[in-house]
């Protein structure tokens, strides 16, 4: 439930507090609730969702423009798109527990929804919106600053995770690894996968997500801040 101190609390995280708290309150919900309370469809967090994209678009392009002067634009729309894509938003979400505060129907709830990365994302996109119309663009980018542009150099490790790890060990230790499934538990619907990574008889790294996927990403990342400990330098853009 979505209550008066349950949005408190979310306001203290994120460091911003709505004027409109129904602003708050459509950001978080999502379009399972509205159909099974038979809620106004425009009443759950898509419109919202749609103008959060558009100022996190506008937001990361400026950092970037001025962050790496000397980048062309190729490039820098190949940085931003890695830095608001799905699973990045949705690394970020999780920082600051974004999906326990979403209002679910039944349906999503049961089947994980609170800890899927399409929806977690969706929120973080919204909740730009949402404070955007609340208080306009300075807050919004205060928000953006603070919980997506900030610890870059981790995030973009994260989000090139297993790119940069075959590329660090294919192509400059020249050694051979592999991907291993050491468990999988839970129902169809909400399984946990635990992956470590094995480089010639060394465990790098171990991961958990709900896919494999994801596993093998925070496996991936895990190994990559072993390798960074011994010295090895990653790409930078």
């Amino acid at each position: 439930m979505l209550d008066g101190y349950t949005m408190d609390v979310l306001e203290q995280r994120i460091g911003y507090c709505f004027h409109n708290k129904a602003l708050l309150k459509q950001a978080l919900t999502h379009s399972s609730y509205t159909n099974e309370q038979k809620i106004n469809k425009t009443e759950n967090y898509e419109r919202i969702e749609f103008l959060g994209d558009a100022v996190l678009e506008l937001v990361s392009s400026d950092f970037l423009f001025r962050e790496h002067p000397d980048v062309p634009e190729g490039e820098l729309t190949k940085m931003r798109a890695s830095m608001v894509c799905e699973p990045s938003l949705a690394f970020c979400a999780r920082d600051l527990e974004l999906g326990q505060f979403m209002l679910l129907g039944k349906g999503e709830e049961n089947t994980g929804g609170r800890r899927r990365d399409s929806i977690t994302s969706d929120g973080m996109e919204a909740m730009i919106g949402a404070i955007y119309l609340d208080g306009g663009m300075q807050p919004a980018k205060a928000f953006i600053d603070r919980f997506i542009l900030s610890d870059l150099e981790d995030k973009r490790l994260f989000y090139d995770s297993k790119s940069n790890l075959q590329e660090l060990i294919q192509g400059k230790l020249k050694k051979e690894f592999e991907y291993r499934l050491l468990e999988e538990s839970g129902p169809e619907h909400d399984k946990t996968f635990v992956v470590e990574i094995d480089m010639e008889g060394e465990c790098l790294g171990r991961g958990q997500g709900r896919t494999k996927k994801a596993a093998e990403q925070q496996a991936a990342y895990e190994a990559l801040l072993l390798l960074r400990d011994r010295g090895y330098v990653f790409k930078k853009y």
